[in-house]
């Protein structure tokens, strides 16, 4: 509130009121009243300002603006509800991708093991049957290669070096089961390859010094009590057998632990892994197959087969030798699966 004003004499002449007036809209930055020398201030009445515009800031006010300025602004990162949202969609999407996965290995190798029984029943000669399978393998890894339908791995002697040890558990654990599965029924060797996890869980244990919480051990309790109430009840029991099912399990478990050792940082991974893998078996196991069965046997072999099936017998060869591959492969393919969940599954 700005009190009035009041002069002692007299009001200000006409013209001293138009020259301030004038002074005042010209530069309205330098503001003043009029002069007070001659007047008295009192509080008789108030002096009220109806419009600025009449002491002439209303040039000032629309020339002049807010130093601050506030403004809704929408944040850079995304809401967290949209974030989770992702999240839980993207795993969704990898469990389903991953159950296919499984589905078609499965249903792959229950294909492989009834071309394989078939093979065996007709063509007894499991080293000369484990040698075609990884045979099939390799030549067609080799072909998509060459051809470029699959990249080719970059590989040193360094590598092929440490694939060693793989590739002799690998052979080894093939060989033993192709022998279970001539001698016993699938049904028998499976349930005893079953056991695997019972194996890895006291080769880590006893060789490797790993220790596991005590669930882990109370799980292998049935699981040791199943292959074992397997064995005692099975109709048609074959030591030979029996113990190709338990030396497979034993060599896959050492072949898993050499795999997560021995290639650990490897450039070369998932398909073309398990390529190089089944290129290194077979140039192991073709000479100890010549030297346990030999091609005088395997002849004899196969012109009783093909006397006995027909030429259905080299189709059936062929689907056992392509779906073992097809089978190993279509887990280890994938590379967003970690092969410490897959091991090459037998």
């Amino acid at each position: 509130m700005i009190h009035s004003i009041k002069h002692s004499s007299a009001t200000l002449p006409t013209s001293d009121l138009i020259r301030q007036r004038l002074v005042i809209t010209q530069n309205p930055r330098f503001l003043s009243l009029p002069s007070l020398s001659k007047s008295v201030i009192t509080t008789k009445k108030p002096l009220c300002i109806s419009s600025i515009q009449r002491l002439g800031f209303s040039e000032l006010s629309k020339s002049r603006k807010p130093i601050i300025q506030c403004k809704a602004a929408e944040s850079d990162e995304p809401n967290s509800s949209v974030i989770d949202d992702q999240q839980t969609k993207s795993a969704a999407a990898q469990k389903m991708k991953i159950s296919i996965y499984f589905a078609t290995w499965w249903a792959l190798n229950v294909v492989f093991n009834i071309y394989n029984k078939k093979v065996l029943n007709a063509f007894p000669f499991p080293w000369l049957t484990s040698t075609l399978s990884l045979a099939a393998g390799s030549a067609i890894m080799l072909i998509s290669w060459v051809f470029r339908i699959a990249e080719a791995p970059k590989t040193d002697l360094e590598f092929w070096k440490t694939l060693v040890p793989v590739a002799l558990a690998h052979t080894i654990g093939h060989v033993a089961a192709t022998v279970s599965m001539s001698k016993v029924a699938v049904s028998f060797t499976h349930i005893i390859k079953s056991a695997e996890p019972a194996f890895s869980v006291l080769v880590s244990r006893f060789l490797l010094g790993e220790t596991f919480p005590m669930p882990v051990y109370l799980s292998l309790v049935p699981i040791i009590g199943g292959c074992g109430l397997a064995a005692l009840t099975e109709l048609n029991f074959n030591m030979i057998g029996f113990m190709g099912a338990m030396i497979s399990n034993l060599a896959f478990v050492f072949r898993n632990i050499f795999s997560k050792r021995g290639m650990k940082g490897k450039s070369v991974s998932g398909m073309n892994y398990y390529a190089c893998l089944s290129i290194l078996s077979l140039v192991i196991l073709t000479p100890f197959a010549i030297a346990v069965e030999g091609p005088q046997m395997w002849a004899i072999g196969w012109e009783n087969a093909i006397a006995q099936i027909g030429p259905n017998f080299v189709w059936w060869v062929a689907a056992q030798s392509v779906f073992y591959h097809l089978y190993n492969q279509v887990l280890s393919s994938e590379g967003h699966i970690e092969r410490k969940d897959l091991d090459f599954i037998m």
